[in-house]
């Protein structure tokens, strides 16, 4: 059976965007899936490589599809509402404290309830776990250090793992020594350290907004206060608003996600980090950037750190490999800057040493090369359950509903009509079986009441599939009022 019309005055590349147009809308492809090869695809239809080429492009203008270097064409979700910039609706604010903690701490105690699925959670392991490469080598580990796996380690972490995190940052040009790093039990050790080397209580310190709630709550567990900086959905920082919030406040530090914000998934480009570094070191102001997300980018290239561009040793970088491959690690790290001394001081004090066995174990996984694999492997799957994610919450939910569209990570921020307050539909999703993260967390002055955040870190399975079905049928209801 012939699939094209070569007789037929239409252009044959038109017909090639005709007939990947009807399998779509077939269901023979959804959002996230990968088109046929250009190769495959011209033997199917028996026409040239060139022709398939063409209409993959101008599928590619269209916004139906888009390209992955060295990978191949993929679909996009149709018809999404994306969540643009909104800066006239956003006013600048003033040092605040957290006023959310009790749903915070509600959206915590769901993740592991029965019956319920937790969309709250970011968690982009979630999509491509690599237990089972990780158990192996931590067995072989196991064997090789028997009695020293329960003794103390030293207080800046195994040297080797050092070593390895040192050498990729070298990679992109960052100048690091391992004896710089600091081994911490996850970022979020990293980041209290960090805050203790330059703010005390009562001070004032700098947030993105919308901000992840981990970071405000660590910030109130200080003692300090927080003031909020506009965030773009798509470029992240605004840098204007950040010098007038450096001129007006006495802002002791800078706690920054600037490869991708939680939640928005917005990414600064390398050009605006470099003037947010210089921007921050003219006001002699500590920027501690949160880098947990840095390596789960769905742009062409790895965003540089900001420790990069630092010319005064103000930039202290926080990581952790929670994200990657191993959240029951807790193994993350500290790169301290001119403030490194002060840094081992307080993680002495905090909690002396690091666990050795999940650090040996992730050491043989990075110089094994197999972290790198399941880094490509697990981008991969996140793109396409972003995609996918998308294409589902357009489906089911009202068509008002705006979406973000991450550059990376593991969730989405999602815009309700202005009347709609997610806090109270929390509840009602929860007695239905389905959980997500309600918008006003993500602020300590209770902006976002209209917000949420889904992951689309997830397994695929009827159940989630069911669960965002049903999550759509609430919001439409709460829409309606």
């Amino acid at each position: 059976m012939q699939l094209l019309d070569k007789s037929s005055s239409d252009f044959l590349y038109q017909q090639v965007i005709d007939y990947v147009e009807k399998q779509e809308k077939n269901g023979v492809f959804r959002a996230g899936d990968k088109l046929p090869s250009l190769r495959k695809l011209s033997k199917q239809l028996d026409i040239s490589v060139p022709t398939v080429k063409q209409a993959y492009i101008e599928l590619e203008r269209q916004g139906a599809i888009y390209a992955r270097p060295q990978s191949g064409y993929y679909f996009k979700a149709k018809d999404v509402r994306t969540l643009l910039p909104m800066r006239d609706s956003w006013l600048t604010s003033s040092p605040a404290k957290i006023q959310f903690r009790s749903l915070i701490e509600q959206v915590h105690a769901v993740i592991h309830l029965p019956n319920t699925v937790a969309l709250g959670i970011s968690n982009p392991v979630n999509a491509h776990p690599p237990d089972k490469a990780l158990s192996r080598l931590m067995k072989g580990v196991l064997s090789r250090v028997a009695e020293k796996a329960v003794s103390y380690g030293p207080v800046n972490g195994d040297s080797k793992l050092r070593l390895s995190i040192a050498l990729r940052y070298q990679e992109q040009g960052v100048d690091v020594d391992h004896e710089d790093i600091i081994i911490t039990n996850g970022a979020q050790e990293a980041l209290s350290i960090a805050l203790q080397c330059v703010a005390s209580k009562g001070d004032v310190v700098a947030v993105e907004s919308p901000c992840f709630f981990g970071l405000l709550e660590l910030v109130e567990s200080l003692g300090m206060n927080v003031v909020e900086v506009y965030t773009c959905t798509e470029n992240g920082i605004c840098l204007n608003d950040l010098e007038k919030t450096l001129k007006e406040h006495e802002v002791k530090a800078c706690l920054f996600t600037t490869t991708i914000n939680n939640p928005l998934g917005s990414m600064m480009s390398n050009q605006d980090r470099k003037k947010l570094v210089e921007l921050v070191e003219k006001y002699n102001t500590p920027l501690i950037e949160d880098e947990v997300y840095s390596e789960l980018y769905f742009t062409d290239e790895k965003p540089k750190p900001a420790e990069l561009y630092s010319k005064k040793g103000l930039v202290m970088t926080c990581s952790s490999f929670s994200k990657t491959a191993a959240p029951g690690y807790r193994i993350g790290w500290l790169l301290a800057g001119k403030y490194e001394e002060n840094a081992k001081r307080i993680k002495r004090a905090i909690s002396c040493s690091t666990a050795m066995l999940p650090q040996w174990t992730l050491t043989d996984y990075l110089m094994s090369g197999e972290y790198d694999k399941h880094l490509n492997v697990l981008r991969k799957k996140l793109q396409y359950n972003s995609e996918r994610m998308r294409a589902l919450i357009t489906k089911h939910f009202p068509e008002e509903v705006c979406i973000s569209e991450p550059k990376g990570g593991g969730v989405l921020w999602i815009r309700c009509r202005s009347h709609v307050d997610t806090g109270k539909l929390f509840h009602e999703a929860i007695e239905n079986g389905v959980s997500f993260a309600p918008g006003t967390i993500f602020s300590a002055s209770g902006k976002y009441k209209n917000f949420m955040r889904i992951s689309f870190a997830v397994q695929w399975s009827d159940e989630k599939i069911e669960a965002i079905a049903t999550l759509g049928k609430i919001v439409k209801k709460h829409s309606l009022k």
